[in-house]
């Protein structure tokens, strides 16, 4: 690893995360949701992949009702949870919502452009490698994903030098490194 991923872009707001055509009002709730929720994965991992998403039973528009839906992003299923607003009134014209996603998403490309900005620029730390990580998969959060990554420092082995070893876990906004002891 030389450098950072050109796929990983600065914002979420790049026109490159939106996925169209955006259903319009009229559009069933559940499928305004389903959208809603492609544009959130892209949003955070800020790499443009496929994704679909699904609610297998509708999303339950009632005061504290909690639905599922499952998000895919390049293979990866995320599921979520949606729990409509307590505040929630029949016939509204607003639908409050939160959406709160079961699994991370660790993300390839993320990854090596994270372990890039992060170790890349230490003094200590030369050759970034990362083992063959598929594009997406969806882990528990903060749990070791069996992801790993390496860089060689000039501290590791015992101060003679080698690599040291970083497990990668998902968290909640994004991937993160844990140095294995």
């Amino acid at each position: 690893m030389d450098g950072p991923q050109k796929d990983v872009l600065d914002s979420s707001s790049d026109g490159q995360l939106k996925v169209l055509p955006k259903p319009d009002n009229s559009a069933p709730f559940t499928e305004r949701v389903e959208h809603k929720l492609q544009e959130q994965v892209l949003g955070r991992v800020k790499v443009p992949g496929k994704t679909s998403a699904d609610c297998p039973d509708g999303v339950t528009q009632k005061a504290g009702a909690v639905s599922t839906c499952n998000v895919t992003y390049e293979g990866a299923v995320i599921p979520y949870e949606i729990k409509i607003s307590d505040s929630y009134k029949e016939g509204g014209f607003m639908t409050f919502y939160n959406a709160k996603p079961l699994k991370g998403l660790i993300v390839a490309k993320v990854v090596y452009n994270q372990l890039f900005e992060q170790y890349g620029s230490r003094s200590d730390a030369t050759k970034l490698a990362c083992e063959e990580f598929p594009a997406a998969t969806a882990v528990d959060f903060d749990a070791d994903s069996g992801l790993t990554c390496q860089y060689w420092s000039k501290y590791g082995n015992q101060g003679d030098g080698g690599y040291e070893t970083l497990r990668v876990k998902a968290g909640n906004y994004g991937p993160s490194f844990e140095q294995v002891r």
